[in-house]
Parts: C-alpha cells; structure tokens; sequence
C-alpha cells in the first residue's frame, strides 16, 4: 500500500540517516527524486558529524541538524563532560522538535535513527523493512518492504516510491563550491601536477577484512606510473597518513599523498578530477562514483551487488574465494582479498583509462564536428 503526500503544498520534511559516509552519498539520490516531486517542500537532514560535509551546504537542504553522537559518548566516558553532553543533547532534541513536520523518513533503521524519529514531531513516520534494534517501533506507517538484494540507492528510491514519486533519472552528485576547487587545484599544483592523467589510490576501510596488503598497493601504484604514464594520488583520513606513508616507502616513484589534507567537499572534487579511483569497499569508494568517476573496486568479504560502485562503467576485482562475500569484519583465511592480484587490478585500471579516453574522443569529435 502506498499514500501520496501533497506536491502542491509546501511540506516539512525531515531525512534521518546518519551515517556512514557512503551510506550518506547513497541517500543522495533518494534527495532529489523528493525534491523532484515535492519542489515546494522544506526538507531538513539529521546526520551524524563524521558524514555532515557530505550534505553541509546542499541547496535542496534548508537544515543539517548535526548528531555528535561518537564526541558524546568520548566526553561521557573519557572525559565525563555530562553537563555539556546533556546540554547538546538538549538543543538536538529541541532542534527535532521544532517543526511539526509533515513527513519523517528514516533511511538508517538502527536504534540511533529510531530514537530520533520518534523524538521529532512528525504526521507521519516512515521506514524500511528489515530495519533492526528496534527502529520500527518509532514509526507511524508500516515498513516499507524493500529488496535487500538490490543496491542501497534502489531499495531507498523503494520508499520514494512508497511515498508517490515519479522520476525519468535523478542526481546525486555532491555539490562542491569554486573555494573546494580551487583548494584542491593549489593542493595538486604545489605538489608539481602539471595535468596529467590522475588516479586515485584509497588504499583503507574500516573492516581489516577489507584491506589489500601494503606491498600490493605499492607495486600497483609503480606500476601505474611507469606502464600507464599516470600520476598517482593517495587518499585517506589524517589517521591513515601512517599506513599509506609505509605503502610509499616500499615504492621506487613518488606519487602524491593527499591523505588528510582534504575534506569531504574537497575530496569529492579531488575525485571528479581523477581518471579513475582504486579502492577498497568504503565510503570515498561511493564518493567517486556519485561525481561520475570510474572506480575499480576490490571486494572480498561484502557483496558488490549490495554495497558497489553504482552506475556504468565501473569494475569490482574481486578473487573468486567461495567464501565471499561472508561479511565478516575479522577472519583468520583472509583469502578473498589477499588472492586478488597485482596484475588483474592494474589489468582493470588500463581498460578503464582506455575506454575512458576512447569515450573523450568520441566526445570531442562529435563537438568538432
């Protein structure tokens, strides 16, 4: 059963989906296909801290209303700041309370977003199912049914559905602004990038069940630069500066190391400036994706249908291992990525660069002509 909310109103909508980043950038597409419908709606987005820039400044956003979740519970348990957790708490609440808002959705369906939903005032409260810990009992309709064998983005635009929208195509391209581009163009140009082909190596993930060897990822970034007459940029979080500067350290080029000196806006920018993006199963992974990037992903203990680069044009490099996907965060074989190869990554990497220029030229020969 599905209801239809008004287009012809200017409705209050609120989107509760906190993380990750990925998972955020997901969530993109679901945004425009409701803005799409309901161009009169004032829509807010409630999200946790580690994913805000990802949707800070987005021009369909009226609100980001910011959950410093992880920070209260370091000051609660480290620091025992209780006063002024309790205080931001309070104004988190106050801000979900705010507004009577027409619709609520909750997109994460985990006891954090459940709680949330129910604090916010909203006529109606709406959810997946298959939701866990709980987060169903915080909504006013039933839960959505959706197919959890299908890509994230397809079973949110599921609830889009549900809600009565309609749509030919949708955008989830993370909007960047001139001071993102330019910080990222000095970036490139202090470290000698004259304009070369550029690809992007984001060699972390959280799980360790999904990280590739060190040594693999220098002798694929060598590789690259000599072979392929490419540039290579690594990426990551200032705490993955140690592990990629060891990556570096076992190569025989030197490529640029942009990990940690960017954020989330200037990173996105960072990747639709790349030729092509290597990574692991992670958020920058998506990030790329969404900015029309081609990616050559590694996949060992996660489904690439679930959770893959989405879109044409991208490549999964996975081992074949029978185990996989098995989504396990920790493994004693650890044979589904350490089996994937040096030469059929690189292999992935040249028939990228290559359909992407054949692509350019077409492009460029249809202008000409």
């Amino acid at each position: 059963m599905k209801f239809s909310l008004d287009k012809n109103v200017p409705l209050q909508i609120l989107i509760v989906k906190l993380s990750a980043i990925g998972d955020v950038v997901h969530t993109l597409a679901f945004l425009d296909v409701i803005h799409q419908n309901f161009p009169l709606a004032e829509i807010d987005w409630v999200v946790e801290e580690s994913a805000a820039g990802i949707i800070t400044g987005h021009p369909v956003i009226r609100r980001v209303i910011v959950s410093r979740r992880k920070s209260w519970r370091r000051q609660l348990f480290k620091n025992r700041r209780y006063e002024r957790v309790f205080r931001e708490i309070s104004s988190l609440a106050g801000a979900l309370r705010r507004i009577r808002y027409d619709c609520v959705i909750d997109l994460q369906g985990l006891l954090k977003s459940g709680i949330l939903t129910g604090i916010a005032r909203g006529a109606r409260k709406v959810g997946m199912a298959g939701s866990r810990e709980g987060a169903s009992l915080f909504l006013k309709e039933p839960p959505v049914p959706v197919n959890y064998r299908q890509h994230a983005i397809d079973r949110y635009l599921e609830v889009a559905a549900y809600l009565g929208c309609e749509w030919d195509r949708w955008n989830n391209r993370i909007p960047v602004s001139p001071a993102d581009r330019q910080a990222v163009e000095k970036l490139l140009a202090d470290r000698g990038f004259k304009g070369e082909a550029l690809v992007a190596i984001n060699p972390m993930a959280k799980w360790k069940t999904k990280l590739w060897k060190p040594g693999l990822f220098a002798d694929l970034a060598d590789r690259i630069m000599t072979a392929l007459n490419c540039r290579v940029v690594f990426t990551g979080s200032g705490e993955d500066r140690p592990v990629i500067e060891n990556i570096l350290s076992r190569m025989k080029k030197r490529p640029l190391n942009l990990a940690g000196r960017t954020g989330l806006k200037e990173l996105a920018f960072l990747y639709d400036r790349c030729d092509v993006l290597v990574t692991t199963d992670t958020g920058p992974m998506h990030m790329a994706a969404a900015m029309g990037t081609p990616v050559v992903a590694l996949f060992g203990p996660t489904s690439p249908v679930r959770t893959g680069p989405y879109g044409p044009g991208h490549r999964v490099v996975t081992s074949g291992a029978d185990c996989s996907p098995c989504l396990k965060k920790s493994c004693e074989n650890w044979t589904c990525m350490g089996n994937i190869t040096v030469d059929s990554v690189f292999q992935s990497v040249k028939e990228t660069l290559e359909r992407k220029q054949q692509h350019e030229a077409v492009i460029s020969m249809k202008k000409g002509g």
